[in-house]
């Protein structure tokens, strides 16, 4: 390692701009490591992960090309996440690595970063530069914090449309980890040490690129007369919306005398009582930072303000406009694919939907699950691929609905499966609701005169994630052989029996509950 670190070769003929390789394109890429893997990875092998300084600092002294890395990486770090595990990881990957390939996100933006990266990476590959061709085709991200962060490094990755944009790889320094653990990656939060970090950077080198969908999330509300339609406090829009904030006048989506706003989302977008039990949580927790400093006690904080937000006797404890169902709320409409918009009917005890992008929510749940043939047949169900343009629509009625995600097969109620998905908010129906995206959840206040409010999510573009072979995710791109979807034994009711239903005497809850040993989503 400190062999590539030291060698400072002038590189012949680059200054001038003479275009002239090096060394021939094949004898590097003989160099690089394409042979099977050792069973242990040893810190020989970082060779293959690391990046010269002349590639990462625009104006650097080049170096000689001895050899062509097979998986370069650029590794980011929420250093606020995981308690004291993100600032540990930054001084381990730091060790590893050029320490110019390793960022920490409360320093610098990603998008600046990876803005002057490819700039320079461009720059030298016009100029024939034989290892910045090679790293700009293979480069990969690493990115270690919660579900938030994750999302914002997808985010920044998809709206720069670089040239070959990088896949990502996530580290799960969260409490729900829901993306990584989709993706293969793990929902426990990681070791820091040296040799922890070198298996994870063999399995990134290791792992196969995975395109998601991305979803565009809208929401439009028309200036109230009296009152402010801005969030409720201590929390505010989520960093997906709130980057946005409220869109310019000269863009072609505002309405005059609207507030408009615009952002979107990989996994998730939610409405009701799962949204309200995260809002207390991420409230709590922007209250009193101390009480949150690793993932157990966040879990347990979790359950705890479960309990005392009324979620097990609901009509007993909530005013009644903070346990109305969604039928009472909002009208909703869907669109499968292209086509004309069609009213969805929704049950009159959902009191939560869930728009479901991938198979893992609140720490590892799958509301959607795995239909039937028949069901298929029957409702036009697709399976719930990641990359096929369709969100998956599930509704929750109580806690003791929310509990059969726990048993084999388990599920919630298969709303439909749709390209876009919108939200009218009946006028005068309630204050405020509680939603979430992708973990952040927020309070936000309906107005009561004029009109409705208008949420609306509509299938925006792709972006490359890593995965880890036999993660749970799935593309369309993996259909066995005949197409057909996997058999689902041993099915839990798609509907549980309402008669039960009513003879069960012990009140209704607003939100299922979750045990103990099952993560919580939220952004870190």
């Amino acid at each position: 390692m400190e062999s590539i670190r030291k060698k400072k070769e002038p590189l012949n003929n680059f200054s001038s701009g003479s275009g002239k390789f090096l060394r021939p394109i094949h004898d590097l890429l003989s160099k690089s490591s394409d042979k099977a893997m050792p069973d242990s990875v040893s810190e020989s092998d970082l060779n293959d992960y690391y990046i010269p300084n002349y590639i990462l600092v625009a104006g650097s002294e080049a170096t000689s090309a001895s050899h062509i890395p097979a998986c370069p990486v650029i590794v980011f770090i929420n250093s606020r996440s995981g308690g004291q595990l993100g600032g540990e990881l930054l001084v381990t990957y730091s060790s590893l690595l050029n320490e110019n390939q390793v960022f920490d996100l409360g320093k610098k933006a990603p998008d600046k970063v990876l803005h002057e990266l490819y700039a320079n990476l461009e720059k030298l590959r016009y100029a024939g530069d034989v290892l910045a061709d090679e790293i700009l085709k293979r480069l990969r991200i690493i990115v270690a914090g919660g579900d938030g962060t994750a999302g914002w490094l997808l985010g920044v990755v998809s709206d720069l449309k670089l040239p070959y944009p990088p896949p990502i790889a996530t580290v799960p320094l969260g409490t729900g980890n829901n993306l990584p653990f989709a993706f293969g990656w793990g929902k426990k939060n990681p070791s820091t040490d040296r040799h922890s970090v070198l298996s994870f950077m063999e399995q990134v080198k290791n792992a196969k690129e995975m395109k998601i969908d991305s979803w565009h999330i809208l929401m439009r509300m028309r200036i109230p007369k009296q009152g402010s339609c801005d969030p409720i406090a201590p929390l505010e829009l989520p960093h997906s919306l709130h980057a946005f904030h409220r869109i310019s006048e000269k863009d072609a989506l505002n309405v005059e005398g609207c507030h408009t706003f615009r952002g979107g989302f990989w996994n998730y977008f939610s409405i009701g009582m799962d949204a309200q039990v995260s809002y207390a949580f991420h409230s709590e927790r922007k209250l009193h930072p101390e009480k949150f400093q690793n993932q157990l006690a966040n879990q347990s904080t979790y359950l705890k303000l479960a309990g005392t937000q009324g979620w097990f006797f609901a009509s007993l404890s909530q005013p009644s406009s903070q346990s109305r169902n969604i039928a009472q709320l909002a009208k909703v409409k869907i669109m499968k694919k292209e086509g004309t918009w069609e009213d969805l009917n929704i049950p009159h005890r959902i009191r939560s939907i869930v728009c479901l992008n991938l198979p893992s929510f609140s720490g590892g749940l799958d509301p959607w699950g795995k239909p039937l043939r028949k069901k298929v047949r029957e409702r036009g169900f697709t399976p719930p691929y990641v990359d096929d343009g369709l969100i998956e629509i599930v509704g929750f009625r109580d806690a003791w609905h929310g509990l059969i995600l726990l048993a084999p097969n388990g599920h919630g109620t298969r709303l439909a499966q749709a390209n876009r998905i919108r939200f009218e908010f009946h006028k005068g129906a309630a204050d405020y609701t509680f939603m979430r995206i992708d973990g952040e959840p927020w309070k936000q206040p309906l107005p009561v005169d004029d009109d409705t409010v208008v949420v609306e999510i509509s299938h925006l573009r792709q972006v490359s994630m890593l995965a880890i072979p036999g993660c749970r995710s799935r593309s369309i791109n993996d259909l066995s052989a005949d197409g057909s979807p996997d058999e689902e034994s041993d099915s839990v009711e798609d509907e549980y029996d309402e008669d039960w239903e009513e003879r069960r005497k012990f009140g209704s809850a607003d939100t299922f509950k979750i045990p103990d040993g099952v993560d919580i989503a939220h952004l870190s």
